[in-house]
């Protein structure tokens, strides 16, 4: 009975997690909730995605886009939180994918399978971050392509390297400490989600720093 509650309690989990982000996509797409910011379309579902049914909580808090209501100055804390986002669904998306092409290529480096998925997330989410960095900055700034990259690039590496750091030694402890998984196991998926959310922990100062600094927009 044991056994089964641990194969079933993650794969419910997950399907929470997927029905939330759907919930949030329709809310944005179909119901009229659409975002000003047109890249924060695809990080709210993203946020939800990895935070779970949890993140309906932020997303109906200062998240969710009321057309025609008057717009308010958010606090620091809530734009902070923002900021994170897109560093976070960046990492979020480039990891998920590089996750299961270093599971299919069976990518390893020095004989180790750990570091070979590590690697390759990183670089994934370090582009798919900067891409999505850029679809925020260039247009609140009127930045043509050039400078926009370099604008994004300026103001997600430190947020994306803060990230990683918190994400990978959850993952590495999980490597260590517990039973290994595959990316075919539901449990895997989970874990990988508390480990996006302790990144998403660790990016949160950086980003409070980048926003007072004015590297990063006060959303």
């Amino acid at each position: 009975m044991q056994a089964e509650w641990s194969a079933v309690m993650p794969a419910a989990w997950l399907m929470l997690s997927a029905l939330a982000a759907c919930f949030v996509m329709f809310d944005i797409w179909v119901a009229g909730h659409k975002q000003p910011m047109p890249i924060m379309s695809v990080v709210w579902p993203l946020t939800v995605l990895y935070w779970g049914p949890a993140g309906l909580v932020f997303y109906f808090w200062f998240g969710r886009s009321n057309p025609g209501a008057g717009k308010q100055e958010a606090p620091v804390w809530q734009s902070t939180f923002l900021g994170a986002t897109h560093c976070g669904a960046g990492c979020a998306l480039g990891d998920f994918i590089g996750e299961w092409l270093a599971f299919a290529l069976s990518l390893a480096i020095g004989g180790s399978e750990l570091a070979g998925r590590l690697a390759l997330a990183f670089a994934l989410a370090y582009l798919i971050g900067i891409a999505f960095q850029y679809f925020s900055i260039a247009p609140m700034r009127g930045l043509g392509l050039r400078d926009g990259i370099a604008a994004a690039v300026k103001a997600d590496t430190l947020s994306l390297l803060a990230y990683e750091v918190g994400m990978f030694a959850c993952m590495i402890a999980f490597a260590k400490l517990a039973s290994p998984l595959k990316p075919t196991d539901a449990a895997y998926w989970v874990r990988m989600q508390a480990a996006m959310v302790v990144g998403f922990a660790t990016t949160c100062p950086v980003n409070y720093w980048l926003i007072r600094r004015g590297i990063k927009e006060k959303m």
